[in-house]
């Protein structure tokens, strides 16, 4: 039996045709076709050679049909050849699924024709992969559809129950129309509306004295702003004085506006109560307050430090170095930004201010070193102890009025002058001082009393203050 139509026409199934072409015929009339004997018996297999998805199927040819074809599709054959019958000539169509030895399956519709005197079955098929191809991309495309349904629905009822349940007024507000878009209860409630009614109005028209292209545009640059206060508005239904803060967002290609609401007392109750306190505390308070940065050059001061020292206002002394009105200059600046830094804060640090008109007041600083942040800033607060400096006693007894001037002198002369007018005595009271202003830090002391750090230790053995220190 070969492939090639010879057998059917010998058979005497079909008109005499030359074997060529009955073959071409039949090979190029469907994707493939078999020839089925009563006993179900495949006795030929003609495959469109411009069609090479199925490959050699010689091997079919005197095998059993439920050989390459699957359970269900044999019992379908069967059924449609049994409406078949009593009809000589007759077609029909069938949906059939092939299997392999490789488990392989592929479906060909077939139409069916009887031939021949003993009921063979002609089988023309078209092969069903490329619309079952389709037709799995449709399935897939509209399973992505109803994921995607669902996930819209999920995010609608989500922002749904937000507006509804928000205790915060919220009204949404398109860019493009300037209207309501959306708007929650606790928006319509303080407007004094309803949402069904203020849905689809003007915004504009919902506050008192505003027109509609000004008003969105002023919303507009606040959203954009990177800090500014809300916008004071009066509701014209209400009555009721707001504040709005818009943000904007784009949202399916369209310019939207998201506007908080809140009262008047809203807004002042829920503004840092600890955050007004000390802006309150800086400009009202009675001690200087002064922001320097990590070289000690003013930032920024309040209205006690200008007060400490004379000056008329902010603008002369922003950018200027603290050693302008400290006493010992760049030495009492050392010591502040060497110890602050190495600690984080001082305190009670005593010293003498110098005033734009070269006078001279006893403070005490405390300081802090903030460097949670790219530029580190140093803040100082500055006390008045002119009225307090009379009542200090340091560690080595009172002075009289003589010593208490040789004290003033520590830092402003070199010790070799002043030991060349006082005793041992003054000196050491000198030394004592300058550790005592130091936080016994005896680098900057040496450094304040132009000592080198040997001479200032040579020192501190000859008057046994090493052994005061526990060293």
């Amino acid at each position: 039996m070969t492939t090639d139509g010879r057998h059917l026409l010998n058979g005497g199934k079909l008109p005499l045709i030359a074997p060529d072409l009955l073959g071409e015929i039949l090979a190029t009339a469907s994707d493939i076709a078999l020839l089925v004997a009563p006993s179900r018996r495949i006795i030929s297999v003609l495959v469109n050679p411009h069609h090479r998805s199925f490959g050699q199927l010689t091997d079919w040819e005197g095998g059993h049909l439920r050989d390459v074809l699957t359970e269900d599709s044999l019992r379908k054959f069967e059924s449609r050849l049994s409406e078949m019958h009593g009809a000589r000539h007759g077609e029909t169509a069938v949906e059939l699924n092939h299997a392999d030895k490789s488990n392989w399956e592929f479906p060909v519709r077939y139409s069916l024709h009887r031939i021949g005197t003993d009921d063979s079955i002609l089988m023309l098929g078209r092969d069903l992969r490329p619309i079952a191809e389709v037709q799995q991309q449709l399935v897939q495309a509209q399973l992505a559809l109803e994921r995607d349904y669902e996930t819209q629905r999920e995010l609608d009822t989500r922002y749904r129950v937000l507006m509804e349940v928000s205790r915060d007024p919220v009204i949404m507000v398109s860019m493009s129309t300037g209207r309501i878009s959306d708007i929650n209860p606790a928006a319509a409630q303080l407007l004094g509306g309803q949402r069904a009614d203020l849905v689809g109005s003007a915004i504009a028209q919902e506050f008192e004295g505003r027109r509609r292209g000004e008003f969105l545009e002023s919303l507009a640059n606040l959203a954009v702003a990177e800090s500014s206060a809300p916008i004071e508005l009066i509701a014209r239904r209400s009555q009721k004085r707001v504040f709005i803060t818009p943000t904007v967002f784009r949202a399916a290609g369209e310019r939207v506006l998201l506007c908080q609401l809140d009262t008047t007392e809203a807004g002042q109750s829920g503004t840092d109560e600890l955050a007004d306190n000390l802006a309150r505390l800086y400009h009202e308070g009675v001690d200087g307050i002064v922001f320097t940065d990590g070289d000690g050059n003013i930032r920024a001061a309040n209205e006690a430090f200008l007060n400490l020292t004379d000056t008329a206002n902010i603008a002369a002394i922003r950018g200027r170095s603290l050693t302008d009105f400290l006493a010992r200059g760049a030495v009492d600046l050392r010591v502040l930004l060497d110890n602050v830094k190495r600690t984080g804060q001082l305190r009670l640090y005593a010293t003498r201010l110098t005033t734009d008109f070269m006078g001279q007041i006893a403070v005490e600083i405390s300081a802090t070193w903030l460097n949670d942040r790219p530029n580190p800033v140093l803040v100082l607060v500055v006390r008045d102890a002119s009225r307090a400096e009379t009542l200090r006693r340091p560690a080595f007894g009172q002075p009289d009025d003589g010593v208490r001037n040789v004290m003033e002198l520590v830092g402003s002369s070199t010790l070799k002058d002043i030991v060349a007018e006082t005793t041992d005595v003054i000196e050491k009271m000198c030394i004592e001082t300058a550790l005592e202003l130091t936080r016994n830090n005896r680098v900057a002391a040496a450094e304040m009393l132009s000592l080198s750090r040997q001479s200032l230790y040579v020192k501190l053995r000859k008057y046994g203050l090493l052994n005061k220190d526990g060293e």
